[in-house]
C-alpha cells in the first residue's frame, strides 16, 4: 500500500479506520499527541520511505479527507524494548512511561496477529501540528 499524496504531500494515517483513527486524530488536533510509533517491516512491506526532519505531512481522517498538517521534527529506529521514556510521553495515547508503552502497543499489534519481540525494530516518529482545518 502506497499512501496517498495530496498537493505532493505524502499523508498519513493514525490508527485504523474507524473509532481509533477518530480518537487519535483528535489527540493531535485537540491535544498534545506529537509522536507515533510503526514497525519497520511495514514500511519495508508497503516500500515506503521512513518520513524524514522537515517533511510535512497531511492527517487523513476515515473518509480520507485533510483534517490538518504535520511536520516531522525527529525520527528513529530502535528495537521494541529500547522505546524511551520521553517517547511514550510524546505519544500522549494514556502510556506514562516506555513500560506502559510496550504494553500497549504489544497488545495493539497483537491484535492484528503480530508477535512483538523486544527486538522487534520500530520507527518512532515525532512531529509539530503546524496546521488543522
Amino acid at each position: 500500500m502506497v499512501f496517498k499524496v495530496i498537493n505532493g504531500l505524502r499523508t498519513i494515517e493514525f490508527g485504523h479506520p474507524g473509532e481509533s483513527r477518530q480518537e487519535l486524530n483528535d489527540f493531535i488536533i485537540n491535544g498534545n499527541k506529537r509522536a507515533t510509533a510503526g514497525l519497520t517491516t511495514d514500511y519495508v512491506n508497503e516500500n515506503e520511505p521512513l518520513e524524514h526532519v522537515g517533511e510535512e505531512l497531511f492527517i487523513l481522517d476515515n473518509n480520507e479527507q485533510p483534517i490538518g498538517k504535520i511536520r516531522v521534527t525527529k525520527v528513529t529506529e530502535c528495537t521494541f524494548t529500547d522505546v524511551p521514556d520521553e517517547f511514550a510521553i510524546a505519544e500522549a495515547e494514556g502510556d506514562k512511561d516506555a513500560s506502559d508503552f510496550r504494553e500497549s502497543h504489544r497488545r495493539f499489534w497483537g491484535k492484528e496477529g503480530l508477535d512483538i519481540k523486544d527486538e522487534t525494530e520500530v520507527v518512532l516518529v515525532y512531529f509539530d501540528l503546524v496546521e488543522k482545518y
